[in-house]
């Protein structure tokens, strides 16, 4: 029987999925994703998101420390929060980014996991974090890929039938029905590309790979960061004016 080379580990996964965020966050500012183009090429991005929320899940099970694990991805939700607006130009108390969604989802498997709960005051703490990470970028579904993903570690098939269940019911049916056919010429179809991130996950071989500073702080320093450069680039250089034939 043909036996899947387990060759990624977690830290070539976060790079993967860094590297396919900047490309998606890239192409949504310099280029349209209602053109041909820009559907393509903003549907590789989409894998950054489940990837993002499988290792959160990925951190529950490992973490040391819950609180200070939580704590940490809360300081950096309000870090991120002005360079995301700033990057997609919103409000500030008009959204956010995913970062606040992950530490909701990181709440709420924390509570749904939690043996000092009931299962009433389980489910109100998840509604309760589902409310407030609607105005998160990936919104309630970036928490419930979380929960989801930890409900079920361990067992891989339970996770990926649980990432495609939350993904077409809560993500692309919503995305269908405000986007589709009559809404936009190329509707949101990069969308599907949440589900590019199934065979890379598959990959996974458990580890987290070499230990360093540098891995430990990329993310944290990366995410805010690539925003801040992005938004640079657009307001203060033409690189804007390259891809508008696009």
């Amino acid at each position: 029987m043909f036996k899947i080379d387990k060759c990624l580990t977690a830290n070539t996964l976060k790079i993967i999925a860094s590297i396919a965020m900047f490309f998606d966050h890239f192409v949504a500012v310099f280029i349209s994703h209602d053109t041909l183009m820009g559907l393509i090429l903003r549907t590789p991005g989409r894998i950054a998101a489940p990837i993002m929320c499988y290792f959160i899940a990925e951190g529950y099970h490992y973490t040391s420390n819950l609180k200070k694990y939580i704590y940490r991805l809360l300081v950096f939700a309000v870090i991120s929060h002005l360079p995301y607006n700033l990057l997609f130009g919103y409000t500030f108390f008009q959204a956010t980014s995913i970062i606040w969604g992950l530490a909701m989802g990181l709440i709420a498997l924390a509570a749904v996991k939690s043996d000092k709960l009931n299962i009433i005051v389980k489910f109100i703490v998840l509604g309760a974090c589902c409310a407030l990470s609607i105005t998160a970028n990936w919104n309630y579904v970036a928490v419930l890929w979380v929960v989801v993903f930890g409900l079920f570690h361990g067992n891989f098939k339970r996770q990926i039938l649980g990432l495609i269940g939350v993904g077409i019911i809560f993500h692309l049916i919503p995305i269908y029905l405000n986007y589709g056919p009559g809404h936009e010429v190329y509707p949101h179809w990069f969308q599907v590309g949440v589900f590019l991130a199934i065979p890379l996950l598959a990959l996974y071989n458990g580890k987290l790979g070499k230990k360093t500073k540098f891995m430990s702080w990329f993310f944290y320093v990366f995410y805010p960061g690539h925003m801040i450069l992005l938004y640079l680039l657009n307001k203060y250089t033409s690189v804007s004016a390259l891809f508008r034939w696009l």
